[in-house]
C-alpha cells in the first residue's frame, strides 16, 4: 500500500467467498474478473486464488480473492483461507433453501472467530432462475439483524456482480481504513510543523 500526497491512493483487500458447493461462487468470480459464464463448472478443490484490481471512488484497490470449496470434506481447511480476510462474500442459491441454512453457518463461523474483523456480504445467487425457494425479504431481514450487507445476483446474466465488489470495497474503505494514508500524512505534516514552531519559540 504505497501512497503519496500527489498520487492516487491504493489499497489492498483480501476477499474470501464461502458457501455450499454449487451455489455459484466460482461463477461469480469468473463473471467479475473475465465477464464470462460457463453452464458447467468443475467443483473447486480446496481453494483457488487470483488478483483483480478495480477503481473505487478514485482509489485503486487490489483484491486478493480466495474462492473456497463448498464440499463438506474441505470444511476443516476453510478457516485457513478466510483467516485475516478484510471481507467475505457468503453465497447461497435462491432456489435451494438448504444452501441458505449453510450460509448462516458460515456467517456464525466468521462472526465468532474472535479478534478478526471481516465485513460480510450475504449473496443470493442464481436470480435468473424461476424457482425461488429463499424469500428475498426474509434473507434481507436476516442480513440486517446480523449487520450484513445483502445483494441478489445472477452470475449467468451478470446481474449485480460488479456492484457486489464495488459496494464491498466502499464499505471496507470506510470501516477497515477509516482514514486514508493521505489524511494521515497530512495530519503528520501539520503536527510536525507545530512542533517546529514550538521549538523555535523563546
Amino acid at each position: 500500500m504505497n501512497e503519496t500526497l500527489n498520487s492516487t491512493p491504493s489499497l489492498r483487500f483480501k476477499i474470501v467467498l464461502l458457501g455450499e458447493s454449487g451455489v455459484g461462487k466460482t461463477s461469480i468470480v469468473l463473471r467479475f474478473t473475465a465477464n464470462r459464464f460457463h453452464e458447467t463448472m468443475s467443483p473447486t478443490i480446496g481453494a483457488s486464488f487470483l488478483n483483480e484490481s478495480i477503481q473505487v471512488e478514485e482509489t485503486e484497490i487490489n483484491l486478493q480473492i480466495w474462492d473456497t470449496a463448498g464440499q463438506e470434506r474441505y470444511n476443516s481447511l476453510t478457516p485457513l483461507y478466510y483467516r485475516g480476510s478484510h471481507g467475505a462474500l457468503i453465497v447461497y442459491d435462491i432456489s435451494d433453501e438448504q444452501s441458505f441454512d449453510r450460509a448462516t453457518y458460515w456467517v456464525n463461523q466468521l462472526q465468532n472467530q474472535g479478534g478478526e474483523k471481516s465485513k460480510i456480504m450475504l449473496i443470493g445467487n442464481k436470480f435468473d432462475l424461476n424457482q425461488k425457494n429463499v424469500d428475498s425479504k426474509m434473507a434481507s431481514e436476516y442480513a440486517d439483524q446480523n449487520g450484513l450487507l445483502f445483494r441478489e445476483t445472477s452470475a449467468k446474466t451478470g446481474l449485480g456482480i460488479p456492484d457486489v465488489f464495488v459496494d464491498l470495497c466502499k464499505e471496507l474503505k470506510r470501516e477497515v481504513y477509516p482514514n486514508s494514508v493521505v489524511e494521515k500524512e497530512t495530519k503528520f505534516k501539520i503536527e510536525k510543523n507545530k512542533e517546529e514552531e514550538k521549538s523555535n519559540c523563546c
